[in-house]
Protein backbone atom coordinates (compact mmCIF):
# COMPACT_ATOMS: atom_id res chain seq x y z
CA UNK A 1 0.00 0.00 0.00
CA UNK A 2 1.12 3.54 -0.70
CA UNK A 3 -0.35 6.87 0.35
CA UNK A 4 0.11 9.75 -2.08
CA UNK A 5 -1.05 13.32 -2.38
CA UNK A 6 -3.94 13.10 -4.81
CA UNK A 7 -4.16 15.21 -7.94
CA UNK A 8 -6.97 15.71 -10.39
CA UNK A 9 -5.66 12.61 -12.21
CA UNK A 10 -6.90 10.57 -9.20
CA UNK A 11 -10.42 12.01 -9.47
CA UNK A 12 -12.00 8.84 -10.89
CA UNK A 13 -10.44 6.77 -8.09
CA UNK A 14 -11.64 9.19 -5.42
CA UNK A 15 -15.25 9.67 -6.53
CA UNK A 16 -16.56 6.21 -5.51
CA UNK A 17 -14.81 6.47 -2.14
CA UNK A 18 -16.18 9.97 -1.57
CA UNK A 19 -19.68 8.84 -2.53
CA UNK A 20 -19.46 5.91 -0.09
CA UNK A 21 -18.15 8.27 2.59
CA UNK A 22 -21.21 10.49 2.17
CA UNK A 23 -23.51 7.46 2.28
CA UNK A 24 -21.83 6.44 5.55
CA UNK A 25 -23.21 9.75 6.90
CA UNK A 26 -26.71 8.92 5.60
CA UNK A 27 -26.58 11.04 2.47
CA UNK A 28 -27.97 9.63 -0.80
CA UNK A 29 -25.57 8.44 -3.45
CA UNK A 30 -24.66 11.25 -5.84
CA UNK A 31 -21.77 10.28 -8.10
CA UNK A 32 -22.17 13.37 -10.27
CA UNK A 33 -22.26 15.65 -7.23
CA UNK A 34 -19.22 13.92 -5.70
CA UNK A 35 -17.33 14.34 -8.98
CA UNK A 36 -18.21 18.03 -9.27
CA UNK A 37 -17.39 18.76 -5.63
CA UNK A 38 -13.96 17.08 -5.71
CA UNK A 39 -13.10 18.52 -9.11
CA UNK A 40 -13.83 22.03 -7.79
CA UNK A 41 -11.56 21.43 -4.76
CA UNK A 42 -8.72 20.43 -7.08
CA UNK A 43 -9.30 23.23 -9.60
CA UNK A 44 -9.51 25.90 -6.88
CA UNK A 45 -6.69 24.38 -4.81
CA UNK A 46 -8.97 24.51 -1.77
CA UNK A 47 -7.99 21.27 -0.07
CA UNK A 48 -5.29 18.64 0.16
CA UNK A 49 -6.37 15.06 -0.42
CA UNK A 50 -4.32 11.97 0.31
CA UNK A 51 -5.32 8.65 -1.24
CA UNK A 52 -4.25 5.15 -0.23
CA UNK A 53 -3.66 2.78 -3.13
CA UNK A 54 -2.92 -0.92 -3.22
CA UNK A 55 -0.23 -2.51 -5.41
CA UNK A 56 -2.65 -2.46 -8.38
CA UNK A 57 -3.48 1.24 -7.86
CA UNK A 58 -6.96 0.42 -6.52
CA UNK A 59 -8.18 3.10 -4.12
CA UNK A 60 -8.49 1.91 -0.53
CA UNK A 61 -9.24 5.14 1.32
CA UNK A 62 -8.72 8.88 1.45
CA UNK A 63 -8.49 11.85 3.74
CA UNK A 64 -9.16 15.50 2.91
CA UNK A 65 -7.64 18.47 4.73
CA UNK A 66 -8.88 22.04 4.50
CA UNK A 67 -6.52 24.90 5.37
CA UNK A 68 -7.36 27.24 8.22
CA UNK A 69 -5.37 29.83 10.13
CA UNK A 70 -4.88 30.45 13.82
CA UNK A 71 -4.78 34.15 14.65
CA UNK A 72 -3.61 33.42 18.18
CA UNK A 73 -0.60 31.30 17.18
CA UNK A 74 -0.01 33.08 13.85
CA UNK A 75 0.17 29.71 12.10
CA UNK A 76 -1.65 27.64 9.56
CA UNK A 77 -3.98 24.99 10.92
CA UNK A 78 -5.78 22.18 9.10
CA UNK A 79 -9.24 20.72 9.40
CA UNK A 80 -9.36 17.01 8.70
CA UNK A 81 -12.86 17.05 7.34
CA UNK A 82 -13.00 13.65 5.66
CA UNK A 83 -11.45 10.27 6.41
CA UNK A 84 -12.79 7.12 4.81
CA UNK A 85 -11.54 3.59 4.25
CA UNK A 86 -13.45 1.20 1.99
CA UNK A 87 -15.14 -1.65 3.82
CA UNK A 88 -12.92 -4.28 2.19
CA UNK A 89 -9.74 -2.46 3.29
CA UNK A 90 -10.69 -1.81 6.93
CA UNK A 91 -8.51 -3.36 9.60
CA UNK A 92 -5.39 -3.29 7.42
CA UNK A 93 -3.78 -0.05 8.61
CA UNK A 94 -5.16 2.16 5.83
CA UNK A 95 -6.72 4.69 8.20
CA UNK A 96 -3.54 4.82 10.26
CA UNK A 97 -1.41 5.37 7.16
CA UNK A 98 -3.67 8.18 5.97
CA UNK A 99 -3.59 9.89 9.37
CA UNK A 100 0.19 9.61 9.61
CA UNK A 101 0.54 11.10 6.11
CA UNK A 102 -1.71 14.00 7.13
CA UNK A 103 0.33 14.54 10.30
CA UNK A 104 3.59 14.53 8.29
CA UNK A 105 2.06 17.03 5.85
CA UNK A 106 1.07 19.39 8.68
CA UNK A 107 4.52 19.09 10.25
CA UNK A 108 6.30 19.78 6.95
CA UNK A 109 4.10 22.85 6.44
CA UNK A 110 4.92 24.20 9.91
CA UNK A 111 1.26 24.09 10.88
CA UNK A 112 -0.11 24.48 14.37
CA UNK A 113 -1.80 21.10 13.93
CA UNK A 114 -4.84 19.31 12.63
CA UNK A 115 -8.31 19.31 14.11
CA UNK A 116 -11.23 17.04 13.41
CA UNK A 117 -14.77 16.53 14.55
CA UNK A 118 -16.27 13.07 14.92
CA UNK A 119 -19.41 11.44 16.22
CA UNK A 120 -19.59 10.18 19.79
CA UNK A 121 -20.01 6.63 18.48
CA UNK A 122 -17.30 6.67 15.80
CA UNK A 123 -15.02 3.67 16.44
CA UNK A 124 -12.08 5.54 14.85
CA UNK A 125 -11.66 7.49 18.10
CA UNK A 126 -9.47 4.65 19.37
CA UNK A 127 -7.14 5.09 16.37
CA UNK A 128 -6.99 8.87 16.80
CA UNK A 129 -6.00 8.53 20.44
CA UNK A 130 -3.47 5.79 19.64
CA UNK A 131 -1.76 8.21 17.21
CA UNK A 132 -1.54 11.00 19.79
CA UNK A 133 -4.70 12.97 19.03
CA UNK A 134 -6.29 14.53 22.10
CA UNK A 135 -9.97 15.18 22.66
CA UNK A 136 -10.51 18.85 23.42
CA UNK A 137 -11.98 19.25 26.87
CA UNK A 138 -11.31 22.99 27.15
CA UNK A 139 -13.65 24.49 24.56
CA UNK A 140 -17.17 24.02 23.28
CA UNK A 141 -17.89 23.86 19.57
CA UNK A 142 -20.80 25.94 18.38
CA UNK A 143 -22.45 25.95 15.00
CA UNK A 144 -24.68 28.37 13.15
CA UNK A 145 -26.57 27.08 10.12
CA UNK A 146 -28.11 29.05 7.29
Amino acid sequence: MKVIKATITNLDQLVPLFDNYRQFYNKPSDIEGAHSFLKARFNKNESTIFIALDENNNALGFTQLYPLFSSVTLKRDYLLNDLFVSEKARGNGVGKSLLLKAQDFATLNNAKGIMLETGFDNPAQHLYEKLGWKRDLEVYNYEWKV
